[in-house]
């Protein structure tokens, strides 16, 4: 396969799976690793280290958009990234001492769970404005734009999230994703923090967190330009596209056809490695 066309693949397979990721909330690394992996035979690690710096552009981007509304809790978010990004760093370390079989079958079941997060009902937390003591010490509690004015909103168990918060960062450094769907676990499930502000606040968290790990990628060598330039331009273009259509579409029955795919590609990386074939 020539150079030029093995760029164009990667440009519009990126672009792709920048357009999936913004409309299903998952990122583009769930769906530019497979590709790169599984179709293109690129080695994990220069996949992972490739999607590191394609969740870097797009979480900056999107990121400065949802501050400026005034939804990101920032306070939450820069607290919450002293555990993703030091353990973002171990993960990335560690990378080089795991099996590559043994990464994609984790990066399969982590690609399972996303599915499944994807496709739940989602709870609505924004009327629950009493915060917990910790919440309450380091001012965490906050309020975002609704119709009409402002929200209040509470936090709680500022201790179980920063706990789930070191588990997304390993797995972060560790697979080159941004782990939005542990991330928002922690804060809409465990924190309790309402949908619309985690979400967003997991945006703003991704960038940081990918950006720790990917000095760890770049020292090894790992991040090549032949490889993440095209992925994070057509992520980029793919995500920004995603955006303006997610404004005016009703993506839930999308996201169930995502979901299928994310299955199929979760075996698939499974599959392959358990067989040794990565």
């Amino acid at each position: 396969m020539s150079v030029l066309l093995f760029t164009v693949i990667v440009l519009v397979g990126a672009f792709l799976a920048g357009l999936v990721g913004s409309l299903t909330g998952l990122g583009g690394g769930v769906i530019i690793i497979p590709l790169l992996t599984l179709a293109l035979g690129v080695d994990i690690h220069y996949a992972i280290g490739a999607s590191i710096v394609s969740v870097i552009a797009t979480s900056s981007g999107s990121a400065a958009a949802y501050v400026k509304e005034g939804i990101t809790n920032i306070r939450i978010g820069m607290f919450l990234e002293i555990a993703t990004t030091i353990s973002a760093i171990f993960g990335a370390v560690i990378t080089v001492y795991i099996n590559p079989g043994y990464i994609a079958v984790i990066f399969g079941l982590i690609l399972l769970f996303s599915a499944v997060m994807m496709v739940r009902k989602k709870v609505d937390h924004s009327d629950d404005d009493a915060s917990g003591r910790l919440a309450v010490f380091f001012k965490l509690n906050g309020s975002y734009p609704v119709e009409g004015g402002l929200k209040k909103y509470g936090v709680h168990n500022v201790i179980g999230g920063f706990v789930m918060m070191f588990f997304a960062g390993i797995i972060s450094g560790l697979l080159g994703i941004g782990s939005g769907a542990l991330k928002v676990l922690a804060m809409d499930n465990i924190m309790r923090i309402p949908f619309k502000v985690s979400t967003t606040t997991s945006n703003f968290m991704m960038g940081v967190t990918a950006a720790a790990s990917a000095v760890v990628y770049l020292h090894r060598g790992q991040i090549v330009p032949g490889i993440a330039m095209p992925v994070t331009i057509g992520v980029l273009f793919g995500a920004t596209l995603g955006s303006k259509i997610l404004v005016k579409t009703k993506t839930d029955k999308l996201k169930v056809i995502f979901a299928a795919v994310v299955v199929f590609l979760a075996l698939q990386m499974i599959y392959n490695g358990l067989s040794g074939k990565l």
